[in-house]
């Protein structure tokens, strides 16, 4: 069994909305309904899972029924850190989950369904316990000091940019989270960056999408622009 957990707990302060920028509305729908969407028509999905700010899991309930999301599992509330969201949205999975079932983690701040790199993702953590959809680069990579300053070239193919989904295999997943230190879990930036601390392997698959995060006005000037005709392209 494939389930997403769509991580969508966060408050966007660096966005500087009035509301977080996930519950924002493109084209009349709010943006985490496009990744709702998406994933429920994919077909290598089985179960999705959302995890919401806590005074926002009516209203996603509530859009979820209008878009007919029928793989919809639970809207289940966000914890006080990132980690603790992932932890309540892993403990959603388990009352259905087994070890080796597949539970990718998509960001809503990335708003897109990648359906082929899904789908490689999936091969991905099969095959090594662990996968994630990241942009490769192809200009030059340099590294900068505290003053923007260039100090060094670093080499680009070995540099990727983390996209969403990262997934693993539930059970290896679902133990770290359980049984890891708070601490440790609340000073690592990602699901991906705590399974490798704790030795899982990761295979890396191309986004095949434009690898948009929105974070700021910018970001979500360019999702509104490409929505209709290239993130989510209407029939």
């Amino acid at each position: 069994m494939n389930t997403v957990l769509l991580m969508m707990g966060g408050s966007g302060t660096r966005f500087g909305a009035d509301i977080p920028k996930q519950y924002i509305k493109v084209n009349d729908m709010p943006i985490f309904s496009y990744i709702l969407k998406g994933y429920n028509d994919l077909s290598c999905v089985d179960k999705i899972i959302i995890v919401s700010h806590k005074d926002w899991v009516d209203y996603v309930e509530e859009i979820a029924k209008e878009i007919k999301a029928d793989k919809l599992y639970k809207v289940v509330q966000g914890g006080d850190t990132r980690s603790d969201s992932v932890k309540n949205g892993l403990l959603c999975a388990k009352e259905f989950s087994s070890d080796n079932d597949v539970i990718l983690i998509h960001d809503a701040t990335h708003p897109y369904v990648d359906e082929k790199g899904v789908e490689e993702v999936i091969d991905g953590v099969n095959t090594y316990g662990g996968a994630t959809l990241a942009q490769f680069n192809y200009d030059t990579v340099y590294k900068m000091d505290d003053d923007h300053i260039l100090t060094n070239i670093e080499p680009r193919f070995n540099i990727v940019a983390g996209a969403s989904p990262e997934a693993f295999t539930f059970g290896k997943i679902f133990d770290i989270y359980i049984n890891s230190e708070k601490e440790e879990l609340e000073k690592m930036t990602s699901a991906g960056a705590i399974a490798l601390a704790h030795g899982i392997k990761m295979k890396v698959v191309r986004a095949n999408v434009l690898n948009l995060k929105i974070t700021y006005a910018d970001d979500m000037n360019l999702f509104t622009k490409l929505v209709d005709n290239y993130f989510f392209p209407k029939e």
